[in-house]
């Protein structure tokens, strides 16, 4: 059978490209009538709960040959766009930009987002708590490290909602103005970067000054007047930066990825595929963990995460985070939460929210 030629393939593309430039304008158009209803319902622009539908079912439509993920990219793209003509998209997270909550915040949003950077994870949840900015993206666990207890100390307090999960896979870089490892005596990182990549740093660089700064930006920026010195960062970083890749993929882990928190008002609604966050206190009394924890296991309801976390402003008193499978307003869920809040001293939703795809 006689191949067709290059020339041939290629008009074929161009006719396709045409064929969805088509397809694109009159999809937008759609969305901007879509933004209109929501307008004069007065329902939110950006519903995380409709996107992960959407992600779904072009998943289930899929047969290939382009992988699920690339799908998934090429619609974020399309959706983030479509959504900034109804009403544009700001985003508070944890910065500066090209930190790894910048780059969750993206792979969320979309680029056509409007981000704006906070130092700090409290003036994140500010931002939002005050209505300057309707969402936040903050980091909330690390699967080596832990959690991040600013995030948990403010979900305590906060009258927002966790309203989404991102999960992003951490690859660390050790990046410096220069092109060679030798000479390099300070090596600049946030405390939970320079803790992931450890065992590496003791084999390759066991002389080296771990120096602790707030992020692993404001690390970049600290070695662009250290000839001596390295960060330990992204590649966007690097580029952002000027600075030269001296080693990629240093944490000891494989599996390093981080947690983000997508924060804001109001409720994500039941996708079929979700989890909801409560936090709880006990009585300090024998028994009181396990008649708190025992509707979970009556109800058959998968806990996905639980951790105790010491109360600030009293000594031996515990708090505990908990995730479980499921929507808050399911029948289950709902008895179940219902029946451990009566066991409970404190009870607090953090929210339902669809379920992020781990790396």
């Amino acid at each position: 059978m006689k191949r067709e030629s290059l020339k041939g393939l290629r008009e074929r593309l161009r006719k396709k490209d045409r064929e969805i430039v088509k397809l694109l304008s009159e999809r937008t158009q759609l969305s901007i009538e879509v933004g209109k209803t929501k307008n004069s319902q007065g329902r939110e622009v950006y519903d995380p709960s409709q996107e992960g539908k959407v992600y779904d079912y072009l998943r289930e439509m899929n047969t290939g040959p382009l992988p699920d993920k690339a799908l998934k990219d090429i619609f974020r793209e399309i959706i983030s766009s479509s959504r900034t003509l109804q009403e544009p998209t700001m985003v508070a997270y944890l910065g500066p930009e090209a930190s790894f909550c910048y780059l969750a915040a993206q792979s969320h949003f979309g680029k056509s987002a409007r981000y704006f950077s906070q130092t700090k994870v409290s003036e994140v949840f500010d931002e939002v708590e005050r209505g300057r900015i309707a969402w936040g993206v903050v980091p909330a666990e690390n699967s080596l490290e832990g959690s991040v207890k600013t995030t948990l100390d403010r979900l305590i307090s906060t009258p927002l909602n966790i309203r989404a999960e991102i999960f992003l896979r951490i690859s660390h870089c050790l990046i410096s103005p220069g092109t060679e490892m030798e000479g390099i005596k300070r090596i600049y990182s946030h405390p939970q970067a320079l803790a992931q990549c450890q065992g590496w740093l003791k084999k390759n660089l066991p002389h080296g000054q771990l120096i602790e700064v707030d992020s692993t930006v404001a690390a970049a920026e600290r070695v662009i007047k250290d000839r001596e010195g390295a960060a330990i960062g992204s590649c966007l970083a690097a580029a952002t930066y000027g600075l030269k890749i001296i080693a990629e993929g240093i944490e000891d882990s494989p599996l390093n990825t981080t947690r983000f928190f997508v924060i804001g008002r109001g409720q994500s609604t039941a996708t079929g595929n979700d989890k909801t966050s409560v936090l709880f206190a006990t009585p300090h009394v024998p028994g009181a963990l396990y008649q708190a924890l025992g509707p979970f296991a009556k109800e058959r309801i998968n806990l996905t995460r639980i951790e105790s976390y010491p109360m600030r402003d009293r000594m031996w008193k515990y708090l505990f985070f908990v995730d479980c499978a499921g929507h808050r307003e399911e029948k289950k869920i709902k008895r179940c939460l219902a029946e451990a809040q009566g066991a409970a001293t404190l009870f607090k939703i953090l929210g339902s929210y669809p379920r992020g795809e781990e790396p």
